[in-house]
């Protein structure tokens, strides 16, 4: 039986390709696109953001960046901080993809770069991981959300055994540093069930993409492999998924907007000019009241904080449980999600319960 995610609407058009759905695959959820680029420049992804970012549909994005820009430094970084800012994505909604080949007398200009990326606010991957030019010590050092597979070492995957060993050592890797492992390029049901044999959580590939319906479907596994718990057992981090982020003065009319544009988004954190939450909403409530006798009169044009709940802030080393308790706390907001913050108390993320309380209840049958 396959599993669902609600549909959404990717940028349609005769020169843009349909994004990419990165996909939860404990949940069946959407949590980023990643638009068609074509080239290696980055001029390619620039032409590449208004195909997604103009498709009424406020997903986290994931953009691959050729790491020579980053070695470039700001300069080389400002055309795209502009494209993002015009298309009205802030720093927390971008996952910028690293990838190609880099000098090893350019890997402290290349890690500089990358904390300054880190410090505007994005979220940082490390890619071609398992066939291309990466030192498995720049995870380390590095310290990125994600990680992806090589899509040449995917495509070898289950029927070669020794680089489906490959890939499941890098994935265990990757969880041990507290790396989320993304598997590109999955177009057969035996390379799904061997991604999730590793305990990868995120996919994508044409197996993954949208039916006829808007759908994307995603085969249950036949069986799972318990994983072992790390001796502190896993932190909020592991968990951590893009925010859809606003500024505190957005109006309910642009929440209902971000909400509408796909059914996945749990909430919406909203954040001042330095980054952090001040306030966030459900969408389950924020709908409830909008939809209401008279709700649009009364609150579109208004700003949305009136109808928010404080942000239930976690740091995200915090570990899983405590977070759980933490969630605990007030009974009306039990489900509601956890916003995960840095060390400089900004926004890089969102932890749902629910995927607490599956890993807890998983670990304890």
């Amino acid at each position: 039986m396959p599993s669902g995610t609600p549909p959404f609407s990717p940028a349609s058009g005769p020169a843009a390709a349909a994004p990419a759905p990165v996909v939860d695959l404990a949940t069946g959820g959407v949590i980023a696109l990643q638009p068609a680029v074509r080239g290696e420049n980055l001029s390619s992804v620039l032409r590449a953001i208004p195909h997604v970012t103009g498709a009424g549909t406020r997903m986290p994005l994931l953009l691959p960046l050729p790491s020579t820009v980053v070695i470039g430094g700001s300069a080389a970084l400002a055309p795209l901080h502009e494209a993002l800012r015009v298309s009205g994505r802030r720093p927390p909604e971008v996952i910028l993809l690293v990838q190609g080949d880099f000098a090893p007398i350019e890997r402290r200009t290349l890690l500089t770069g990358l904390e300054g990326i880190r410090a505007v606010g994005y979220l940082t991957a490390i890619g071609e991981l398992g066939t291309g030019h990466v030192p498995l010590d720049l995870l380390a050092d590095a310290a990125p959300y994600l990680a992806v597979l090589s899509p040449a070492l995917m495509a070898e995957v289950p029927r070669d055994r020794r680089r489906a060993t490959l890939a499941e050592s890098l994935s265990g890797l990757a969880r041990r540093l507290g790396v989320h492992m993304l598997a590109p390029a999955v177009t057969r049901e035996s390379q799904l069930a061997a991604v999730r044999s590793w305990g990868v959580r995120l996919a994508q590939g044409p197996l993954l993409v949208p039916g006829p319906s808007g759908r994307v479907h995603v085969p249950l596994p036949v069986a799972e492999r318990e994983l072992a718990a790390a001796p502190l057992g896993p932190r909020v981090q592991e968990f951590l998924l893009p925010a859809v982020t606003l500024p505190c003065e957005a109006t309910a009319e642009e929440v209902t907007a971000a909400f509408g544009g796909e059914p996945s988004i749990t909430s919406v954190v909203l954040v001042d000019e330095y980054q952090r939450p001040r306030s966030s909403l459900d969408r389950g409530r924020f709908l409830l009241a909008v939809a209401g006798r008279f709700g649009h009169a009364l609150h579109a044009r208004r700003p949305a904080a009136r109808l928010a709940d404080p942000a239930r802030t976690v740091p995200r080393s915090t570990p899983a449980v405590t977070a759980m308790r933490a969630a605990g706390h007030d009974p009306a907001r039990v489900y509601d999600d956890l916003v995960v913050i840095d060390e400089m108390g900004r926004c890089i993320g969102i932890v749902r319960v629910s995927d607490l309380i599956r890993h807890v209840t998983a670990e304890t049958r």
